[in-house]
């Protein structure tokens, strides 16, 4: 019986808790949704304020936007204003500079145009007097033509330009003119350059004639105007035969050791007939069978400077013993020269050493005897002293 009442008390019990249970989980429950609604109101509130808020900025970033938008408008305003006023001012600018250079280049193109016609005009005005020139220079080649037909002058000619040469490279004193070579002979050559001797004063004679062959020389040039080979080959042979001639009629008249070389030189006066005779292989054959070279204008000086450098060195060679005789003057005398130079640097070096005694020992003594004295202002030593203090 007391389990049943103990059993029924505790199931009583657990009603009751129970019940409690129900009771707290209701009222939690309740507060749960009122903390839920108190939550959401909280919450639509907030939205609502965060909503109010951006659309409060959203209008501001309207506004401002509209008032960015407004100035930009303006600004391109004016800027589209200022660019187009710059760029006016650049035209009227460009405007005036292209009027400015367009009258500076019409007035150098006129003055141009200026100075060209009347540099034409001059260079005209120098090619009719080049005109002129040369017709008077053709009647000049026609009188010389003329003259050069005359065998004698054509001579006379080729000895004034020998002579020419000559008179340029050496001294008087070094050549003779229409000398006899031979002391037995009356044929005289027209010009002798004095070859000087190594060992003594005594010199011998180099011949050196002039010849002009001028109308055979014609003829060849004829035949090379009409290009016909049989004509240049026979006018060729002419004109070899005549230079032989004349190189046999130097060695025979001219060539005379110990008087004169053992061999003669033959000028040509003209370039074309000398390169006329190098090319018919006349060199050598002149030189072998009759001693005899030929020079044209131009190899005649380079032949004349070589003989003047031979005659420096021969003369050098003479004085070389002279110098040296000179030289041993001046060894003796330098020698004697060193004696008396050592001896005067002795002395020097004596008195050196008395003045040395004389400045050092004697002025230290004078100093030392001299210290008791008192010294007088300059005033009193001037007055003292007088003219000899001055001087």
């Amino acid at each position: 019986m007391e389990a049943i009442l103990i059993l029924g008390f505790g199931l009583v019990v657990v009603l009751i808790v129970v019940f409690i249970c129900v009771g707290m989980i209701k009222n939690f429950s309740g507060a749960i949704e009122r903390r839920q609604e108190s939550l959401f109101n909280m919450l639509s509130s907030q939205q609502d304020s965060i909503r109010n808020t951006i659309s409060a900025g959203l209008s501001i970033q309207e506004e401002r936007f509209k008032t960015f938008a407004v100035e930009n408008e303006q600004k391109l305003d004016q800027i589209r204003k200022t660019v187009s006023s710059g760029l006016s001012d650049i035209r009227t600018d460009n405007n005036k500079k292209l009027d400015e250079m367009r009258e500076i280049v019409d007035e150098k193109l006129q003055d141009s145009v200026s100075r060209s016609f009347r540099a034409v005009n001059e260079r005209l005005e120098q090619v009719y007097k080049g005109l002129g020139e040369m017709q008077s220079l053709a009647a000049g080649v026609g009188d010389l033509k003329r003259v050069l037909t005359n065998v004698k002058t054509r001579g006379i000619l080729g000895e004034i330009q020998l002579g020419a040469i000559l008179e340029e490279i050496f001294a008087p004193e070094q050549y003779e003119t229409n000398c006899r070579v031979k002391p037995d002979s009356r044929e005289a050559v027209e010009y002798a350059v004095k070859i000087p001797s190594a060992e003594d004063d005594s010199f011998v004679y180099l011949p050196i004639d002039s010849k002009f062959p001028g109308d055979t020389y014609e003829k060849l040039l004829d035949a090379y105007d009409t290009g016909s080979k049989e004509a240049v080959d026979a006018a060729a042979k002419e004109l070899i035969a005549r230079i032989k001639a004349e190189a046999k009629d130097i060695r025979d008249k001219y060539i005379a050791p110990p008087y004169t070389t053992e061999f003669a030189v033959l000028f040509l006066p003209f370039e074309g007939l000398y390169c006329e005779a190098v090319n018919r292989g006349l060199v050598e054959e002149l030189q072998r069978r009759y001693r005899v070279n030929i020079a044209g204008p131009s190899t005649m000086a380079a032949f004349l400077n070589s003989l003047q450098m031979g005659f420096r060195t021969v003369a050098i060679q003479k004085r070389s013993s002279e110098v040296w005789e000179v030289l041993g003057a001046v060894k003796t005398e330098f020698e004697k020269f060193d004696t008396v130079l050592e001896s005067a640097r002795n002395r020097i070096r004596q008195a050196d050493d008395d003045l040395e005694r004389l400045v050092g020992t004697r002025s230290n003594a004078i100093r030392r005897k001299l210290r008791s004295v008192t010294a007088l202002s300059s005033d009193s030593a001037e007055n003292l002293l007088g003219d000899s203090y001055e001087n």
